[in-house]
């Protein structure tokens, strides 16, 4: 048994289920945030996202990812609990500190650089890489000498 799986006594910690907190994959709302608010069926839940900007749609689990976040709203809750709930959750705030969230941001920062932008991040590195090393043969050659 995996230690997750003894530990909790389950494989998934995420669930499908009303107020879970997911991140839609692809389509217009894509990196955005957004609330599930009811089942349609085995494939597809009703999201909302007012303080997201995503419009309340019916939308596909694999267009989704559910995050480590809930919130408590009612069955088909309307805009303005879910709105009300997101904000007194601080979801956004909480999110912005996940590891997840860190690194969907560097791969958008990493996209958007220019083709100077790239060459001076490949200069630092080299840089970095030149100081470690240095320090590496020295700590080596004091090792040998002994």
């Amino acid at each position: 048994r995996t230690r997750a799986r003894a530990a909790h006594g389950r494989v998934y910690q995420r669930f499908v289920e009303l107020g879970r907190v997911v991140l839609v994959n692809n389509g217009p709302d894509s990196g955005k945030l957004a609330v599930i608010v009811d089942v349609v069926d085995q494939n597809r839940a009703l999201i909302d996202g007012p303080s997201t900007g995503v419009s309340r749609q019916a939308i596909g689990f694999r267009n989704l990812s559910l995050t480590d976040f809930k919130l408590k709203i009612g069955p088909s809750a309307s805009s303005a609990p879910v709105k009300k709930a997101f904000e007194a959750g601080e979801v956004s705030k909480k999110w912005a500190e996940t590891a997840w969230a860190k690194k969907l941001a560097s791969r958008a920062k990493r996209a958007s650089l220019s083709d100077f932008d790239r060459f001076v991040v490949k200069i630092n590195k080299q840089k970095a890489a030149r100081i470690v090393n240095t320090e590496f043969n020295k700590l080596k050659a004091a090792a040998k000498a002994k």
